[in-house]
């Protein structure tokens, strides 16, 4: 007997992944059903034949592309053809690993492509200087084109890639990120992660800006005093693991450091050899190294759980760079043209999302916060006493000890 399936399927869950299905084509389409299935469990292909009508190839199909991540072209241009990868098996992941950090999910969450600022050429050049491959066995740059596209990072540029502002500062603060980011994924006592917030979803039957092949019928206006939801995602890059918290309150610097600390309190256990915690994120309002609520929190924090957590920024005007935008970015297609019309459909969409082939976890917050906390000069110097700060990159990069250390 097969086991119940994680989401029961009401008529009103069918009509909406139905109607879901039937607005998106190709790739995008296979993969949401493949989605849909992973979050059944068990038996889930039988009964998204039977319930929701869906051809179980095709589902199988979409299956294949969410486990290897890459999109199954629908066409024949590259059959018959011996693929690369048969000689070099790891081209694709160093392919990844030089472009991943020079990449943004599109501002627009339009799409989930990546923009990148290299081109194929420099792909090219920097698999042979940094990853020691041969001129004579690496494809041609074209190949190369096409394998970032097939990964989902795109060259050409769309009009809001290029950031309308720079600081003088931008080019060291990328340099000290990924520098850090390399640091740390390559230590195994510390831990990297990835947070930030999204801009609040308005929960009604609100137009969203999609596309449907179905009569999907919006209030013509939004009101003000509608239920807002704000989502909080932490990404954990090296693992594909991604949390999400849909806040009801304000979001706070005291919200997100608890939803750090209920982040933590989840995981800990599984990373009790991690003795440090680089966390990527934009300098916004509420979590900024000048911000001192948050950072007499996220001090208290690292004193709780006797960990060293360093802060590391992105540059203003940049923060699509930051990896959890770009589960933003897969989310905000997951349910484009949709209607949102309760907390339950937000949160059920949510966790039917898969991002590098995993589900999140998904949590509602309705503890609620209050605006405006903050220290006394005096107090935020003795914060000082207790965190280190980049010479030259003082708001971007912090160091910040337990009491052990």
């Amino acid at each position: 007997m097969f086991s119940e399936p994680l989401i029961q399927l009401s008529d009103s869950l069918k009509s909406l992944y139905i109607k879901t299905a039937q607005k998106l084509t190709g790739s995008d389409r296979r993969q949401f059903m493949a989605e849909v299935v992973k979050s059944l469990g068990r038996g889930g292909q039988t009964t998204a034949e039977r319930e929701l009508g869906w051809n179980r190839r095709t589902i199988r199909k979409g299956m294949q592309e969410l486990e290897h991540g890459i999109s199954i072209a629908d066409s024949f241009k590259l059959r018959g053809r011996k693929r690369i990868e048969e000689n070099l098996p790891s081209l694709l992941t160093d392919i990844v690993s030089i472009v991943e950090p020079h990449s943004q999910t599109d501002p627009s969450f339009k799409s989930r492509k990546l923009y990148t600022r290299l081109s194929a050429a420099e792909v090219r050049r920097q698999l042979i200087e940094l990853k020691d491959y041969l001129d004579e066995e690496l494809p041609s740059q074209e190949v190369i084109r096409q394998r970032l596209n097939q990964l989902g990072y795109g060259l050409k540029r769309v009009a809001k890639t290029k950031p309308l502002k720079e600081i003088p500062e931008t080019g060291a603060i990328f340099k000290e990120v990924n520098r850090l980011n390399r640091q740390a994924d390559d230590d195994p006592t510390t831990l990297r992660i990835s947070m930030d917030a999204k801009v609040g979803i308005k929960v009604g039957e609100f137009d969203r800006g999609g596309k449907t092949r179905v009569p999907t019928v919006a209030l013509d206006h939004d009101f003000s005093d509608c239920l807002t939801l704000t989502p909080y995602g932490i990404f954990l890059p090296e693992g594909g693991e991604l949390f999400l918290f849909f806040v009801q309150s304000k979001l706070t610097a005291d919200c997100i450091v608890d939803l750090l600390e209920d982040w933590w309190l989840l995981v800990k256990d599984r990373f009790a050899y991690i003795r440090k915690i680089v966390i990527n994120q934009d300098n916004g309002p509420e979590n900024n190294s000048r911000r001192t609520q948050f950072m007499f929190r996220i001090l208290e924090f690292a004193q709780k759980f006797q960990l060293t957590v360093q802060l590391a920024y992105y540059p203003p005007y940049h923060s699509k760079y930051n990896p959890v935008e770009r589960a933003f970015g897969w989310l905000e297609q997951h349910w484009s043209g949709s209607l949102l019309d309760s907390v339950d459909t937000v949160l059920k969409f949510a966790s039917t999302l898969t991002f590098k082939g995993k589900n999140p976890l998904v949590t509602l917050v309705d503890r609620v916060y209050s605006t405006g906390v903050k220290l006394t000069k005096q107090a935020m110097a003795q914060v000082e006493t207790q965190i280190q700060r980049l010479p030259n990159l003082k708001k971007w990069f912090v160091e910040i000890f337990s009491s052990s250390d």
